[in-house]
């Protein structure tokens, strides 16, 4: 493993310069089982040394816990870090299982002062509509995130599974750095109309789930047995039951490409949403989460990784085939609205 740092990108039009490469955090402290703060915090240092500079996280990843257990590392390296965090799924008091989404200026005026206060900075580098309440008009909703870039307490914006009309409709009220939704050899609904959007209007791409939530990585084969109980893709309709299986099958032309190369599974995955830059002639900056310091070292290792045009060909039906949606409710994806 070389300590080369990987390449950069620029999000949006005038939006911060990061590596093409990011980190997703949201496990650290939430959704994925046990954690080890020990481990996770190893993690973060040497996905910088690394060059990974874009942080991904969210209020409602553990109830804020997430942001709160990131605030030291970003304190220790505020110049070398972009922040991102988003706002739109509010937790019920009385019920922490339960996410509300709103889009309304009152809750997104709350969202933002209680994100920088728990992240403990005087302003959020990247800050995201995390789901789209169809009730409230896009338009609005972006109108007071981009007060929130006037008054200082964010740079710049981000919006999360919207649909490539969307994407439009709010890049007419201010500019959009970056759009985040699921983009992997599994999920590719978000190339009909997100993809062309983002193209158009020079907005980045970052792809969350790169890795399938670790599927693609050939980790586990069935959530139901091969996953602690407390981990939320048992509740993924793929990852589980006969979907699982037929699933699992998908994975054999990932690791014939893998042993050709001699790199992982994963690897072999993250080099091809890397590619799509390439291929749709934008800025793509996938957020692979990882808690250990050996995956960051795998996944920024990637971004070196040239796939054939023979090995992409082999690559190409993957997604055609996948058995399962990527929620049990797709309504609040993009691919259920467009």
């Amino acid at each position: 493993m070389t300590d080369s740092r990987i390449p950069t990108a620029t999000l949006g039009t005038g939006g911060p310069e990061v590596g093409v490469q990011g980190l997703g955090c949201m496990g650290m402290s939430f959704a994925y089982g046990p954690t080890d703060s020990t481990e996770s915090r190893a993690t973060l240092e040497r996905a910088l040394e690394l060059g990974v500079t874009l942080y991904d996280t969210a209020d409602a990843y553990g109830a804020g816990e997430n942001e709160k257990f990131l605030s030291p590392f970003f304190k220790a390296h505020r110049d070398e870090v972009v922040i991102a965090t988003k706002f739109a799924l509010s937790i019920p008091p009385d019920d922490l299982t339960r996410r509300v989404i709103r889009n309304d200026a009152p809750y997104i005026r709350q969202a933002v002062e209680a994100s920088l206060k728990r992240l403990d900075v005087d302003v959020i580098d990247l800050y995201y509509m995390h789901r789209r309440d169809v009730n409230v008009p896009i338009e609005d909703t972006v109108a007071v995130m981009g007060d929130l870039v006037r008054e200082g307490k964010v740079k710049h914006l981000g919006l999360s599974e919207v649909t490539g009309t969307e994407l439009r409709t709010a890049q007419a009220v201010h500019p959009i750095a970056a759009v985040q939704s699921e983009w992997s050899l599994f999920s590719r609904d978000i190339e009909s109309g997100v993809v062309p959007a983002a193209r158009d209007l020079g907005v980045a791409l970052v792809p969350y789930s790169p890795l399938g939530r670790g599927f693609l990585t050939g980790a586990f084969a069935n959530a139901d047995t091969d996953l602690t109980a407390d981990d939320f893709r048992r509740h993924q309709p793929r990852f589980t039951g006969e979907n699982a299986a037929a699933n699992v099958a998908l994975l054999e032309p990932i690791r014939a490409i893998a042993e050709a190369h001699g790199v992982s599974l994963g690897q072999v995955a993250l080099a091809w949403v890397q590619h799509q830059a390439q291929v749709h002639n934008l800025t793509v900056v996938p957020i692979p989460g990882t808690r250990k310091v050996s995956r960051v070292e795998e996944n920024t290792a990637a971004t070196a990784i040239e796939l054939t045009d023979e090995e992409l060909a082999l690559l190409e039906p993957i997604a055609g085939k996948v058995a399962g949606e990527r929620y049990a409710d797709m309504a609040f994806t993009s691919a259920g609205r467009e």
